[in-house]
Order: structure tokens, then sequence, then C-alpha cells
């Protein structure tokens, strides 16, 4: 899974190469609108664009219908009736291209997630490192230290959290650039990047997860931890990104649906999609 991830994580570093310096907004309006053109080319081949059509027209009768024979109360419900039946066929047309959407959506959200869900930590902040362990691997009686490239300084001893099953540092970001924190597990070394100080939109893993199918999908951005060491997650505590929006402060999630949907009503026309 982890190969699939670094190719498919390429892609998007490719696609985003251009605009790192600038406003994450542009980046957001390009990826969007390369979503909405992926999205109307899927709909368009998975779905049967010719009983669409014709059942959207058929709905459209029938409200006008409904219009012109509003004072006559039994073809009123028999036209009611009708564009209830017409929707029920729309949603079934629907359903097979929304269902071929939803794995590449996820697998894009999740790329996604990781240029625009954080922002890196500034010089002098001081953050969390929790390493998250195992079943059957209580924190009290586990050997386990951290080790820190120059650019971060530990300033606690380890914390042990029983209940949470989980070892915390708290550390500073002393220097801007990528750096390392590596966890001596049992003689054993994992190494966790810290982002410090980058540029506008960049790449930010906050969490390293063990070999899983699942976990590699929804965390794809560093390889997974060593399944022979006991821990389960390495996490770095960055400050959440929202994107700003006349003062509003957007998550950047409701941002990417609402423009890759404008960007896909506006051009199904010109790719002659029916929705």
């Amino acid at each position: 899974m982890w190969i699939f991830n670094l190719i498919f994580g390429k892609i998007f570093e490719f696609i985003f190469l251009p605009f790192r310096n600038m406003n994450p907004w542009v980046g957001m309006i390009l990826i969007s609108f390369l979503t909405a053109l992926f999205l109307l080319f899927i709909f368009r081949w998975t779905s049967n664009q010719k009983g669409i059509k014709q059942v959207k027209d058929k709905i459209k009768a029938h409200l006008l219908e409904l219009r012109l024979f509003k004072d006559n109360l039994r073809l009123s419900f028999k036209s009611q009736a009708n564009i209830l039946r017409y929707n029920l066929k729309y949603i079934g047309y629907s359903i097979k291209p929304l269902l071929i959407m939803i794995i590449p959506l996820i697998l894009i959200l999740t790329q996604l997630n990781l240029w625009f869900g954080y922002d890196s930590l500034s010089p002098g902040q001081k953050f969390i490192l929790k390493v998250k362990l195992k079943d059957n691997y209580p924190p009290s009686n586990i050997d386990i230290s951290i080790n820190t490239s120059p650019g971060l300084e530990t300033e606690t001893m380890p914390l042990r959290v029983k209940e949470e099953g989980e070892v915390d540092w708290r550390l500073s970001a002393a220097e801007k650039g990528f750096h390392d924190v590596m966890v001596n597990v049992n003689g054993k070394i994992v190494t966790k990047e810290v982002a410090v100080g980058q540029k506008p939109l960049i790449k930010i893993s906050p969490l390293k997860t063990r070999p899983s199918f699942i976990q590699e999908i929804l965390n794809p951005g560093e390889p997974p931890i060593p399944a022979n060491l006991p821990i389960k997650t390495i996490e770095v505590s960055y400050p959440s990104h929202h994107m700003n929006l006349f003062g509003l402060q957007i998550h950047w999630i409701i941002i990417y649906f609402a423009l890759s949907i404008i960007f896909g009503f506006a051009f199904k026309g010109v790719f002659k999609v029916e929705i």
C-alpha cells in the first residue's frame, strides 16, 4: 500500500509544485477544478446518460403539468406521483456512478488533507509528540526514548499515560526546515518527520501509523511503522489549518466540495454530461 501512496502522492506534489509559495487558495481552486473534470468524466462514462436525460425531461413535463392543472385535484395528485416516480428512477441511475466515484474521492481527500489540513510549526513553537503503543505493552514497562535532529529541542521527560496506552513528550521547534524525531523503543528506531516554518502550501503528515490497509489509506503521508515494533501510531500536534473567506475561517473540505460542485455544474454542458 505504501508504494501506491508514494506514487499517488507524487502526482499531487507535481500538481502543487508551481503554487507552493502562493496563497493556498490558488492550489485549492486548481485541484477543485481538476476534481470536477475528473468526476464529470467518471459520471459520463459510468452512468446511463440517455436514461438520465429522459427522466429529467419527464420530471420537467410533469412539473409543467402540475402548474397548468393546479385546479384539478386528480391531475395534480397524478402529476405529483409521477414526479416522485421519476425522481426515484433518477436516483437509481445516479447510484452506480456515485458508488464508483467514492473510492477515488476518498484517496483524493486523504492526500488533500496533507496539503490543506494543517499548518507547519513556527520557530519557537511548542508541540506534543504522542507515541501510542500496541495493546499488551503498558507504557510504564516499556523501554522508550527519543532523539531529535538539531532543529528540534526536547523540553520534558516522557509522560507515560497508562489509561491511553501512550507516551508523550513536549518539544519545541528551533529552526525552519524538515526535521526528524527518532523514537527508540526496545533498542529499535523509527523516525517521524516534523515540518517547521514551511511554505504556505506544503505537505504535512501529522500521523505515522502501523501497517494496515485502512490506516495507510487514511494516513498516506509517511511510510508505515515497522510491524515488529510495539507502536500503533506516532503523532505530532500540528495546528489545524482553516481557509480565510472574507474573514471567516472555513474548513478546507467545505471549500473543496463547494468549488468542485460549482465547477462541475459550470462545465457539464461543455463536456455534454447529464447530471
